[in-house]
């Protein structure tokens, strides 16, 4: 069965700003409320004061960067969000791109597969409670995080392509995609991270697929809708080469004609709701087993009030 969950579709300033979010995962079907990386709040801390104003649900963060936080800090970060939120976490990371690296090492990751390697090894042994020995080529640790009852956090990795697919089905709990359109999904990152499985010989992670989604009307134009959800991942050099391995050529120098390009690839859903489930159904049978939909280009043009509007009306369908 595929689970389907909400990303809050914006970077909250305040606490009463995610709230409305965590609130609808409480009352409805939706699964888990998840956030990703942001420069102005922190996902840990804004899941943290939410939990504090009594909305403490499941909770995931797809994906936080790792260049920002030595793995020991990130796993203590998660176990917080698990014992504060009373729910089970599951803690996504991913090494960035490299001119990110860079802005905060001075350098960057001459192999990004190594480096998540080492750091989410690291993340998922503390987190399970061991006391853990690595030395390697990026990230040190000797230690441990004293044990405390909670409910279970898992690791997930940040996947785009098939070696972090790969790496992911050694060694995560989770593979996270995000704008990946369904045929990509079934074709590569799902034989990728089943790949990396049965090369470590364990069970094959669960894989979380965010959806950018919004739902259609007389008066809106769906490629401001998409640019306004996709602008700044569609300029990133690791997303173009994903999307452009998926078939969906996009152009950084064109951001109108990238935004039709997701529209048409089916990488950026736009519809009916019905049509919209119909088209979330390929990403389920392309074997995600969680849906995340992600509202933000919806909320950036027309508000909180319309984003909940829809997402409840979209989880009237396809989590009844």
């Amino acid at each position: 069965m595929t689970d389907f969950s909400i990303l809050a579709p914006l970077v909250p300033f305040r606490t009463e700003q995610l709230l409305p979010y965590a609130a609808m995962v409480q009352w409805s079907n939706a699964h888990r409320l998840w956030q990703g990386q942001a420069m102005v709040t922190d996902p840990h801390q804004m899941f943290t004061a939410a939990a504090g104003s009594g909305f403490g649900v499941p909770v995931g963060t797809g994906v936080t960067l790792m260049p920002l936080r030595h793995p020991f800090e990130a796993a203590l970060h998660a176990r917080t969000m698990a014992v504060t939120t009373g729910h089970p976490v599951i803690a996504g990371f991913g090494p960035g791109g490299a001119a990110f690296q860079k802005s905060v090492l001075g350098s960057a990751y001459a192999s990004p597969l190594t480096a998540t390697r080492e750091y989410v090894t690291i993340v998922k042994g503390l987190v399970d409670g061991d006391v853990v020995h690595h030395e390697g080529e990026y990230f040190f640790c000797e230690n441990g995080l004293p044990p405390v009852p909670g409910p279970p956090v898992q690791v997930g990795i940040g996947v785009l392509r098939p070696g972090m697919a790969r790496l992911a089905g050694e060694i995560a709990d989770v593979a996270i995609t995000w704008l990946t359109p369904a045929s990509y999904l079934r074709d590569t990152i799902v034989p990728a991270v089943r790949e990396g499985a049965a090369r470590a010989g364990r069970p094959m992670p669960r894989v979380v697929a965010m959806v950018p989604v919004a739902l259609g009307a007389q008066d809106r134009d769906p490629l401001e809708i998409a640019l306004m959800s996709n602008a700044g991942h569609i300029a990133l050099p690791h997303y173009i080469d994903m999307l452009s391995r998926s078939g969906i050529h996009v152009d950084r120098e064109d951001p109108l004609a990238g935004a039709r390009a997701l529209i048409k690839g089916r990488a950026f859903l736009y519809g009916t709701r019905e049509e919209v489930a119909g088209e979330l159904d390929a990403f389920r049978e392309a074997g995600a087993d969680e849906i995340v939909l992600n509202m933000g280009g919806v909320f950036q043009r027309y508000g909180t009030r319309t984003a909940l509007t829809e997402l409840e009306s979209l989880l009237e369908v396809v989590a009844p």
